[in-house]
């Protein structure tokens, strides 16, 4: 006999400029680094026909969202100037917008004013690494424009962040600090929110998994869940290979994510994350 969760059954959703979308079914956020030094070599681009090539692949995949950084924030990494950050992406967005306008568009950037200016040049959406900690202007930037917010978990800041980083109680703290955060981020006036746990920031190899075993209980909060897991040093440190090899450790972990309540997959590989989830949901909604 199938059982219900009332509460399970209602999915999360977000308000994109006035359409909702709704999280009944997982999806995938292509990458697009528009950056010299991001770890992955094939996410990034140096101009806008790279970035549009690079977008067109993902979107014929499958991408529902694409993220776009013009500042690296892998383990150690010194931040560039604000000028440098924004010329990096300023004509890469409208183009995308342009081009892709049935693709949310997201920016990924811990910085007020990038904030700012991605939003008035075509940005849908905000991913903070920070979940505003580093930046706390930026919330005042989304909740003047009414754009969804990626709040994510940081320990530290990027360039000391993974320095032996330490925790008493792994999830318990995550768990406040989304309580913390979520409470200004409201009072703030921002209605559409993502969380992410933060795989890699601030995080031991050990604490990822940890993370990644207990993912469902951040569920509690009733919002979308997101990864970033894709290539990240918990898998090919762990596996003794490099980035470029990562990609079948990527897809066992974004099947464990999707088991465990994540909606939202962000991702170097689209096309393999939604075979992913079209797996995944075999599964799920398999019946006797």
């Amino acid at each position: 006999m199938k059982r219900y969760n009332i509460i399970n059954e209602i999915p999360p959703s977000i308000n994109v400029d006035g359409k909702l979308i709704l999280f009944d079914r997982p999806k995938a956020m292509g990458i697009i680094n528009a950056t010299p030094d991001s770890f992955h070599s094939v996410s990034r681009v140096s101009n806008v026909h790279e970035a549009l090539k690079l977008a067109e692949k993902m979107v014929a995949e499958g991408a529902d969202f694409l993220d776009v950084g013009g500042c690296s924030t892998r383990p150690g990494s010194e931040p560039p100037s604000i000028e440098t950050e924004w010329e990096r992406i300023a004509d890469v967005l409208p183009n995308l917008r342009k081009n892709f306008p049935d693709v949310v568009i997201s920016v990924d950037t811990f910085r007020s004013e990038i904030a700012h200016r991605a939003i008035e040049h075509g940005a849908q959406m905000v991913n903070d690494i920070s979940g505003g900690t580093l930046d706390p202007q930026i919330l005042k930037v989304v909740a003047k424009y009414q754009v969804p917010y990626v709040v994510s978990h940081l320990k530290g800041a990027p360039k000391t962040m993974q320095e032996n980083p330490e925790y008493q109680d792994l999830i318990g703290e995550i768990y406040y600090y989304f309580s913390q955060r979520l409470k200004k981020i409201r009072e703030a006036g921002i209605n559409d929110i993502i969380l992410d746990p933060g795989f890699g920031f601030g995080k031991k190899l050990e604490h990822n998994f940890m993370i990644l075993k207990n993912l469902h209980i951040f569920n509690d909060f009733a919002m979308p869940i997101m990864v970033g897991l894709s290539r990240k040093s918990m898998i090919y440190k762990a596996l003794g290979i490099s980035p470029e090899e990562a990609l079948n450790g990527t897809t066992a972990l974004h099947m464990a994510a999707l088991m465990s309540g994540a909606h939202l997959l962000r991702v170097h590989d689209v096309r393999e994350a939604v075979q992913t989830i079209k797996l995944y949901e075999l599964i799920k909604y398999a019946e006797v």
